[in-house]
Formats: structure tokens, C-alpha cells, sequence
């Protein structure tokens, strides 16, 4: 990993061996039809070195590097020869390069040991990147994935403030600083306090998570997190933007005598009960429920979802709050104009997890009221977890086939794409697609969104009687 100042490394500082030591420049994955990268030559695989002398080490330099209307690139090509360019453009004109990775130096993981950490909670001899434990914040920034701000360096709050990278999402968990230290065994995690009044001093925000693991911060615990992240989520400009309430998931591979509780019905019902009073108050103080439960607690409770109003602007939709209401909503849209009937008979089948299939119910019901339409909605377990209620993104390729092992699936099997590696189709136990489809014996279609999921059931482009 590079151990830099916030501007990068400028490259003619450096001698050839200490160059030759460097990481593997940014690799180039696809070209832009039409763009500059494309009238400069880029192809697949090229790798660029440095842009005005600097060598960037992630996704947001070069955002930042490329912005220039003076641009000096050096660019290796796949055959290893080095080219230089120089060329002027506007400066919100990109080059239309894609990357293999969006950081150029390697993946900052975390330093925690959190006992409900997802990633201890699998068995061994996966696939390597089922392993890695994410805690960078430039992926925050990037992506909205969750990081502990436990690692960072001097430097890495330097380049935030810098580039301003806003809003990033934190995992909270508990703001008393002996708890949280305690929770991701970590005595850094006890310095959040003073992290958020940094964000708060500097006009920096960010979104928050708090895992609920009964028993540990939960009740008086959790009441006060909220309470602390509400105190900096007033005035025009809020440190704290949002929180979402999710439920500690525990899995059959977790460390024996972990002291961790799973949530129960009856421990969803005191959690809903408890926010919902405290997101009456922080609307009547900051005009905004700020604090949403996802959708697991009320699917596990057996309460129906909150109306879509309720989640505002849905500011942790990727988070699970809100995602299923959203979701339900886009199916709605998706349904609004059906035919009466199929010019030919289908029958398919649709897979999700067994916590979400009832919400689905109606869906599948409005759509076998098309003549010539049978939509079987099964929703799995997950033996391969240990979960009963899971969600669908954890169903592997094991819970499907054992969970639809004989049954008669139809013309194809409908499966929604969040079970899948982003970008390739393998479960989260390595299994393919093909390999299920062969083990099943039946077609298969990954389906992605409401819109889709629809037309894969009426067969694409059926023609309307």
C-alpha cells in the first residue's frame, strides 16, 4: 500500500527502482465509443502511469487529475512500450476510461474484530474476495459502502478534508466510547466522538449505520446513539445526515461463544416500538424522521412495511431501508398496463428469500390474473447459512437446489440478480449459474429490477390479444 501525502506521487521525484517497486499502475478495462480516450488510442489492458506528473493511486485522483484542460499522460501499452501524450480539452470533458479496480494501491481492510462481522461468519475455501474486509474510505465515497474511520492515518483525514470526500457512510454501532470500543474490539472505535465533531467543525457529512445485536446495544444503548448522532444532524449543514437500524445477521460458521443473540419476532416488535416515538421527535426538532429501521425488522416482526412516504428521499434505500417499499413500488409501476391474456401459455417460477416473500404475494397474484400466466413465487430458507428468514441476496446456489430440487419450474426460473457476484455469474458458495441450471434442470433468467422481473414473465415481447 502506498504511503503518500494527500497530492500522490509525482513521478519524476522517483528513480526507476523505486518506480519498479510501485503497485500496478491504473489498468484500463473498457473504452468509451466516441471518446477522447478513444481518439488518443487507449485500448483494454493499457496502463496509465501518470497524469501532469502525479501518479494516481485511486478512481477519485484521477477524477481530480483529469479536470486539467492541460493534460501530459504517460501511458504504458500492453506490449510494454511507453507513450507520452499531451493534449488540451474543457475541463468537463472525461477521457471515457474504465478501470479494472477503482483503487490503484490496494484495498484498505479493516483492523476490527467485531464478533457479528459477515465476513468471520463464513466457511472457509471460498473464492478470496469473500475474505476481504472492506474498510477503505474512498470506497465510502465511491460507492456508499460502510467503513469504522478506525484505520485512518493522519494523511487519509488530511486528503478528506482536501477533496472534500462527502458524505461517507460510517459504521456506528454505539456512540459511548467504551461500548463501541468494546463491540469491534478496538479501543480507536471509542474516538468517534470526537471524529464526528472533526466532520461537524469541517462541514463534512456523513450517513450512519447501527447493528442492533440484542443484548449488547440495543434498549438504553441504542437510544443514546441516536440521540448523539441527532445532535449533529441539525442546521443547514447537518454532519450527520441519516441512520439506518439494521439487525445483526448470524450464520451457522460464527465463532462458538460469541455472546451474540439473534433478533426474534418479539426483539423486532421492542425495536420498531422503540423508533418509532424518537422519529416523531426528531420530526418535530429537525423536520426529519433521520433514523429508519430496514425492512428486515418489520418483515421479521410480521408488521407491514411503512407507507413509501416514510422514507423521504430513501437516503439508505441501499442499506435495506426502504428497499422492499421501493421495490414494491416499482413493481407497481411495472404492472400498471397488463394484457388480459398470453397468445401462448407460460409458466415460470420466481425465487426469493423466505423473509420477503410474502410482501411479494400480491405481485405474483396480480400477474396469474392474466389468462395463459402461472407465476410460482417460492421463497427459500437458506440451510447453507443457517437461516430460516434470510434475504434474498443470501440465498446461494446450495439453497436452491435444495430447495427446488424436483419440483416442476415451468418454461424457466426466475432469478433476481442481487444473488449473483457483481459482473459474474457465481453465488456466494461458488457455484455457477450454468451449474445450477444443469443440477435443476431448467432454463435459467437473471432478472434485474421490477421492470424486468415482469417482462421475463410475460415472456419478453409476448404479443397481446
Amino acid at each position: 500500500m502506498w504511503n503518500e501525502p494527500s497530492a500522490g506521487f509525482v513521478v519524476s521525484d522517483l528513480d526507476p527502482e523505486s518506480i519498479a517497486r510501485q503497485p500496478i499502475p491504473a489498468v484500463v478495462e473498457s473504452v468509451e465509443q466516441g471518446s477522447i480516450g478513444e481518439q488518443l488510442g487507449f485500448e483494454p489492458g493499457d496502463q496509465l502511469l501518470s497524469i501532469n506528473g502525479v501518479r494516481p493511486r485511486d478512481l477519485i485522483d484521477y477524477q481530480y487529475l483529469i479536470v486539467e484542460e492541460e493534460l501530459h499522460l504517460e501511458v504504458r501499452d500492453t506490449a510494454g512500450k511507453l507513450h507520452v501524450v499531451d493534449l488540451e480539452k474543457d475541463s468537463d470533458d472525461g477521457l471515457g476510461l474504465a478501470f479494472t479496480e477503482a483503487l490503484f494501491d490496494g484495498l484498505r481492510q479493516c483492523n476490527n474484530h467485531c464478533p457479528f462481522c459477515f465476513i468471520d461468519q463464513q466457511p472457509s475455501g471460498r473464492r478470496h474476495s469473500l475474505y476481504l474486509k472492506d474498510d477503505d474510505y474512498r470506497l465510502s465515497f465511491l460507492y456508499g459502502s460502510y467503513l469504522t474511520l478506525t484505520n485512518l492515518k493522519e494523511h487519509d483525514w488530511q486528503r478528506i478534508e482536501a477533496q472534500r470526500l462527502s458524505p461517507l457512510f460510517v459504521s456506528v454501532h454505539a456512540t459511548e466510547p467504551s461500548l463501541r470500543a468494546r463491540l469491534m474490539k478496538n479501543p480507536r472505535a471509542g474516538l468517534f466522538l470526537e471524529q464526528l465533531q472533526w466532520f461537524a467543525e469541517r462541514d463534512l457529512q456523513i450517513h450512519a449505520q447501527v447493528v442492533v445485536c440484542p443484548g449488547l446495544n440495543d434498549g438504553s444503548a441504542l437510544e443514546q446513539t441516536l440521540h448523539d448522532l441527532a445532535a449533529h444532524g441539525k442546521g443547514d449543514w447537518p454532519a450527520v445526515l441519516s441512520v439506518a437500524v439494521v439487525p445483526v445477521g448470524l450464520t451457522r460458521f460464527r465463532p462458538e461463544g460469541d455472546g451474540l443473540l439473534p433478533v426474534g419476532s418479539a426483539c423486532a416488535r421492542d425495536v420498531i416500538k422503540q423508533i418509532k416515538p424518537l422519529q416523531d421527535q426528531f420530526q418535530d426538532a429537525m423536520g426529519t424522521h433521520f433514523a429508519w429501521l430496514s425492512d428486515e425488522w418489520y418483515l421479521i416482526a410480521g408488521e407491514p412495511l411503512p407507507p413509501r412516504n416514510a422514507y423521504e428521499d430513501l437516503p439508505q434505500q441501499e442499506n435495506g431501508v426502504g428497499s422492499i417499499r421501493a421495490f414494491l413500488e416499482a413493481l407497481d409501476q411495472a404492472t400498471v398496463t397488463l394484457p388480459k391474456r398470453l397468445k401462448q401459455p407460460r409458466r415460470c417460477s420466481w425465487v426469493v428469500g423466505r423473509l420477503v416473500d410474502q410482501a411479494l404475494s400480491s405481485v405474483c397474484t396480480r400477474l396469474n390474473s392474466i389468462e395463459g400466466l402461472i407465476v410460482e413465487l417460492y421463497g427459500l430458507p437458506s440451510p447453507y447459512w443457517g437461516q430460516d428468514q434470510v434475504v434474498t441476496g443470501l440465498l446461494t446456489g446450495q439453497d436452491l437446489i435444495e430447495g427446488l430440487q424436483g419440483l416442476d419450474l415451468g418454461d424457466q426460473l426466475l432469478l433476481p440478480s442481487v444473488m449473483l457476484r457483481q459482473g459474474q455469474p457465481v453465488f456466494l458458495d461458488d457455484m455457477t449459474v450454468e451449474q445450477l441450471s444443469q443440477a435443476l434442470q431448467t432454463s435459467i433468467r437473471i432478472v434485474h429490477g421490477a421492470a424486468d422481473i415482469v417482462a421475463a414473465a410475460l415472456g419478453d415481447c409476448q404479443k397481446i390479444h
